[in-house]
């Protein structure tokens, strides 16, 4: 296995942030920054739920902020395929059809194949300290019955394999992959289910260990097509004011 220079994984203990792909985030603290995160990082940990409502009045009374402001970035969660617009009807938390769920699943299955062949042939014996120290606290989430976490650490250690391709170009369009499939689980996964199984996760990172690119490709090709299949058709509406739901009350 090559030796080459560490790469950083994402920090498992903060929210996963909108980049590259997503590349009209700004990752600075102005206030349309500030919504957008907000906005973004509920989807990620299943607190928004595909088809909420975020009426301008309340979001506008929620950050302070003028109608004009909150336009501003609902269309910028409109051109990251986070939020819908619908005419004279106001935004919602964007609906996956099930045909773009299929097409999505179908483009997140390539992309990892070639991100996972050459984190595997990037990957340093510290790269893999890393992976196994986040496994750990997936490990330890899922004892405590802890989903909003449980689904934020797994979605890291995908884009955590990413950085170890070390290609920024691939890292940016799975952002974009894992935002999309965090909505489509959080519709259809049905409620208690892991959003990627752990188990999955530890062979995934045994073969990049021993260097066996071509299991871990199998593996990760495997453990997607697992997840896409355990999708439901079913959701339920949420119950709780948006305040709650964005994590600010």
């Amino acid at each position: 296995m090559p030796r080459s220079r560490t790469a950083r994984l994402p920090a498992v203990d903060t929210p996963l942030r909108p980049t590259g792909a997503l590349s009209s985030v700004d990752e600075g603290d102005d206030v349309e920054s500030r919504i957008y995160r907000a906005v973004f990082d509920s989807v990620m940990n299943q607190r928004l739920t595909p088809g909420t409502k975020l009426p301008e009045s309340s979001l506008c009374e929620l950050f302070g902020v003028s109608r004009s402001v909150v336009r501003k970035v609902l269309q910028r969660l409109a051109h990251d395929h986070i939020v819908q617009l619908r005419p004279n009807r106001g935004a919602i938390i964007a609906v996956p059809s099930p045909e773009e769920t299929r097409q999505i699943f179908e483009a997140r299955r390539g992309l990892e194949a070639i991100i996972v062949n050459l984190a595997t042939q990037n990957a340093t014996a510290r790269d893999v300290a890393e992976l196994r120290k986040q496994l750990k606290q997936e490990h330890d989430a899922m004892n405590r019955f802890d989903q909003p976490a449980w689904a934020r650490l797994a979605s890291s250690f995908h884009l955590g394999l990413a950085g170890l391709a070390r290609n920024p170009i691939l890292e940016r369009y799975l952002v974009e992959m894992v935002s999309r499939c965090s909505l489509i689980v959080a519709l259809y996964e049905p409620p208690g289910n892991a959003a990627c199984e752990h188990e999955e996760h530890e062979r995934i990172v045994d073969c990049v260990a021993r260097g066996d690119a071509e299991g871990a490709v199998q593996l990760m090709d495997e453990h997607l097509r697992e997840l896409e299949r355990n999708v439901s058709v079913q959701r339920a509406a949420p119950d709780r004011t948006l305040a709650h739901l964005l994590g600010m009350a």
